[in-house]
């Protein structure tokens, strides 16, 4: 397989596939009581989709966004031969040679799940900040903070506030976030600010949907999640 487009044949293809696949898939992921926390598996050397999925925690709090899209990328068949047969969406080829896009930044659920699977690079659109901030979520971090920050000798509580929830680069994978990809590019400021732009709009169409979870949170919609 060869090496991964360019950042901007990347992230465009990641705001087109988040506009057009996982967001309608979302739409009736929310309706019925799950996040609006959507994923997507693609080929490394075309940037085919080649499973798209989202957050089915009505059936089971462990069906994450992530890990949906992992569950159901195993079940696929694995590719044959020749070689073009091996992006087909529907058929599976080695994580090594695919990009996982998360929606929102992964959580330690789903960091875990991208590690076992295999994959060793993945972007996501909205920050665990953007998940407790503007979509009332906030277990990423608090999970991330009360069960994986442990306090060292000489630490503060200043000091452990101040590490990393985890690291973003390591062995097994490099996660970063579409902003980071888009500064990756080194284009002009005025270019830059067009993509910036374009970012922050797929990101817009995810008002309507949490509102939508919202309210559904607020009349008690049935989920099998523990923390809504």
């Amino acid at each position: 397989m060869t090496s991964t487009k360019d950042p901007i044949t990347l992230l465009s293809t990641i705001l087109r596939l988040t506009e057009e696949r996982i967001i309608p898939l979302t739409r009736a992921g929310v309706s019925s009581g799950s996040k609006l926390f959507g994923a997507a598996i693609l080929s490394r050397s075309s940037l085919k989709p080649l499973t798209v999925s989202t957050n089915n925690e009505r059936e089971s709090p462990l069906l994450h966004g992530e890990i949906n899209c992992i569950q159901q990328y195993f079940t696929l068949p694995p590719a044959s031969f020749p070689e073009q047969d091996q992006e087909k969406e529907g058929y599976r080829i080695p994580t090594k040679d695919t990009i996982f896009f998360a929606t929102h930044e992964p959580c330690s659920l789903c960091l875990s799940g991208i590690t076992w699977a295999g994959f060793n690079e993945f972007y996501y659109l909205f920050t665990y900040e953007d998940s407790r901030d503007l979509f009332a979520i906030p277990y990423d971090i608090e999970i991330l903070e009360e069960v994986f920050r442990v306090k060292a000798p000489g630490d503060t509580e200043e000091s452990l506030k101040s590490r990393p929830l985890y690291n973003r680069r390591n062995k097994f994978f490099v996660g970063r976030s579409l902003i980071e990809l888009l500064e990756e590019a080194a284009l002009s400021a005025e270019e830059t600010d067009k993509w910036k732009k374009e970012i922050e709009r797929v990101k817009g169409l995810y008002n309507g949907l949490s509102e939508t979870y919202q309210e559904g949170k607020r009349d008690g919609v049935e989920s099998a999640s523990v923390w809504k």
